[in-house]
């Protein structure tokens, strides 16, 4: 398939998987069903049509509020839509059609819904953070067994076990559970790609974290045991390292090292 039309097959993919995870971030932290009942205004109650469910040109059509009873609906709505195909091209960009091209867009989708929830209700929901333990070895091992990558599963595996202990260790001091079961997901898919993407990745989502931390602090007056939802920043991370791992590293290194 040539790049162009993936990427635009991608794109119109991540517009859909991004309406999907609107119905996640909001139902799955109140133990909602995902299926029953369909999309409907939290409002009034009444059903959404489907004309207004095409997503982002829903929204605009609406111009944000419900259709029958005027309530407004959040602009998060289309920013997950809009912001999960942004994602969606940019991994297909990077991966192109490969067997790994399905195990990252995995990553992608429950990366836009986790750092949602976490931000709404401090937490990264177990229905979506241990599945991921089945479902990311089944999605890489067909590039393990096309590709014969074995030598990447098995650092894949290292590193979510290095991860889990990092983050295991700084429970004590005050990491969240759900940090802690999420690491492995993204140690394996780091290590997929090689050491310095696990380096930075790890680095940038503690470096991200405490920039944050440090703005709260400074205008917001937020103190130390004042709570942020670290998932976002170990998910921002991550993904930089899977877009720009090697040139990081080959600055820092540069930079450490410099050459005559």
């Amino acid at each position: 398939m040539p790049q162009p039309l993936l990427l635009c097959v991608i794109g119109l993919l991540g517009l859909a998987v991004g309406s999907f995870l609107n119905v996640v971030i909001h139902r799955v932290p109140r133990d909602e069903s995902l299926v029953r009942p369909g999309s409907h205004c939290p409002h009034c109650g009444n059903a959404v049509r489907n004309r207004h469910n095409i997503p982002v040109l829903g929204w605009l059509l609406l111009r944000g509020k419900c259709a029958d009873c005027a309530a407004p609906i959040s602009p998060r709505y289309p920013l997950v839509e809009a912001g999960t195909a942004v994602l969606f091209v940019a991994v297909a960009a990077k991966f192109g059609w490969s067997w790994e091209l399905p195990a990252y867009l995995y990553l992608a989708a429950i990366a836009v819904a986790l750092a949602a929830i976490d931000i709404d209700v401090m937490r990264l929901p177990n229905k979506i953070v241990l599945p991921s333990y089945a479902v990311v070895p089944i999605l890489l091992l067909p590039a393990m067994i096309a590709e014969r990558s074995w030598s990447a599963g098995l650092r894949g595996l290292a590193a979510a076990a290095l991860l889990y202990a990092l983050y295991r260790a700084l429970a004590a001091w005050g990491m969240g559970g759900g940090d802690v079961k999420l690491a492995p997901v993204l140690g394996l898919y780091l290590g997929w790609l090689g050491w310095s993407s696990v380096a930075v990745g790890a680095f940038a989502g503690f470096l991200l974290g405490g920039v944050f931390g440090a703005l709260l602090m400074l205008f917001r007056g937020a103190g130390r045991k004042t709570r942020i939802p670290f998932g976002p920043y170990m998910l921002a991370g991550a993904f930089l390292a899977v877009f720009a791992a090697a040139p990081l590293a080959n600055w820092y290194t540069n930079l450490l090292l410099p050459t005559a």
